[in-house]
C-alpha cells in the first residue's frame, strides 16, 4: 500500500498499524478502561483533535505508554520553555491542505479553477516526552471510580436529550432503519448504567445515518462490505461520544465478528480508515447536538499546522 518502498504515506502507516491490531484481535478504538486522562487527545491550545487524528494518537499513546493527552510540535514546546528529551521520537498528525489548480477542459478548451485537497502531516511530541513544560500540561490524577449505578452529568443529559424513538424491551440492542427506532434491553440487564448508555450511543450512531439525518452511504466502492463498514463507523462514533461524555467503549465484544470484513477493506484501500473516521466524527457531532449538549469544541483538522 505504500507510495514507495522507502517512504509509506501517513495513510499507509495508520492503516497498517490498525491492521496489525485487528489481526491480533484488538479493535484499537475499543478501550477496556475509563476514558482516562480526559478523553480525546489535545493540541497545545487545549483544542481536541478530531477524526482520524484522534484514533491515531490514541493508538500511539497506548503503544508508547504515554499518560499525557496533549501533543505539540518541537517549536511549540520550545516556546513554552520545554525541551524534547534527547532520542525521543516524534509521531505525526495529519491535515488536508486545500489548493486551487487551473484545469483546461479537453472538450471546450476553457480554463477553470478547481479546488483540490492533498494529505499532509506534521511532527508532534507527547508532553510525556518533554521536560520543563508548565504544570498545566501534567496529566490529571484520575478520580475514584464512580458508583456502578451513576452516570456522568453530561452522559445523563445525552440519554435524556436524545430525540430518537427508543423502546426498552427484549435482550437485544439494535437500530431498525425501516421503523427508524432504537430497541434497547432494560437497564437492569446491563452491568452498569454507563454500559447501557454507551450501547445507546452505538445504536444512536446508526440512527444518525438515516436519510432524514446524515444520509450515510458507502457506495459501490465498499460493495458487499458496506454493512460491516457501517458497524465500524458506529463503533468509532461511540468511542468518540464515550471520550466526550466519560462512557466506556468495551461493551461491544459481539462486534468482533466484523474484523475480517474490516481487514478486507483496509488491505484493499489505505484511505478507507480516513473515510470511516470522518463519518464517525460527523455521527458523534450529530448525536451531541441532537441531544442538546453541543459537539465537542474542536477546530478543523483540515488546515495547515501552526
Amino acid at each position: 500500500m505504500a507510495n514507495t518502498p522507502d517512504k509509506p504515506s501517513p495513510a499507509d502507516i495508520i492503516t497498517n498499524a490498525i491492521i496489525e491490531k485487528l489481526e491480533s484481535g484488538v479493535r484499537p478504538w475499543v478501550k477496556p478502561w475509563r476514558p482516562g486522562l480526559g478523553g480525546r487527545p489535545l493540541r497545545v491550545t487545549g483544542e481536541p483533535y478530531r477524526g482520524i487524528n484522534c484514533f491515531w494518537l490514541w493508538l500511539v499513546a497506548e503503544s508508547a505508554g504515554y499518560n499525557g493527552r496533549t501533543w505539540m510540535t518541537y517549536k511549540q514546546a520550545q516556546a513554552l520553555g520545554g525541551q524534547v528529551r534527547e532520542d525521543e521520537r516524534s509521531q505525526f498528525a495529519i491535515f488536508y491542505k486545500t489548493y486551487s489548480k487551473t484545469v483546461q477542459s479537453p472538450i471546450s478548451g476553457d480554463a477553470a479553477d478547481e479546488l483540490r485537497r492533498v494529505l499532509r502531516s506534521y511532527a508532534v511530541f507527547n508532553v510525556d516526552q518533554i521536560d520543563g513544560l508548565p504544570d498545566r500540561f501534567r496529566p490529571d490524577t484520575l478520580a475514584l471510580v464512580p458508583p456502578v449505578d451513576a452516570l456522568p452529568e453530561r452522559a445523563t443529559q445525552f440519554v435524556e436529550g436524545l430525540p430518537a424513538t427508543v423502546h426498552e424491551r427484549g435482550d437485544r440492542a439494535f437500530y431498525d432503519r425501516v421503523a427508524d427506532s432504537i430497541t434497547m434491553p432494560p437497564v437492569s440487564l446491563f452491568m452498569t448504567r454507563a454500559r447501557w448508555a454507551a450501547t445507546l450511543a452505538h445504536e444512536g450512531a446508526h440512527w444518525t445515518g438515516h436519510p432524514d439525518r446524515l444520509d450515510r452511504e458507502f457506495g459501490k466502492k465498499f460493495g458487499d462490505q458496506a454493512y460491516a463498514c457501517e458497524e465500524v463507523v458506529a463503533e468509532m462514533a461511540a468511542s468518540l461520544v464515550g471520550a466526550d461524555l466519560g462512557l466506556p467503549t468495551f461493551h461491544l465484544d459481539d462486534h468482533a465478528a466484523y474484523i475480517g470484513s474490516w481487514l478486507h477493506v483496509l488491505k484493499r484501500d489505505s484511505r478507507a480508515i480516513m473515510t470511516f473516521a470522518a463519518k464517525a466524527e460527523a455521527a458523534a457531532g450529530y448525536l451531541m447536538r441532537a441531544s442538546g449538549i453541543g459537539a465537542v469544541e474542536t477546530g478543523s483538522d483540515l488546515r495547515q499546522a501552526a
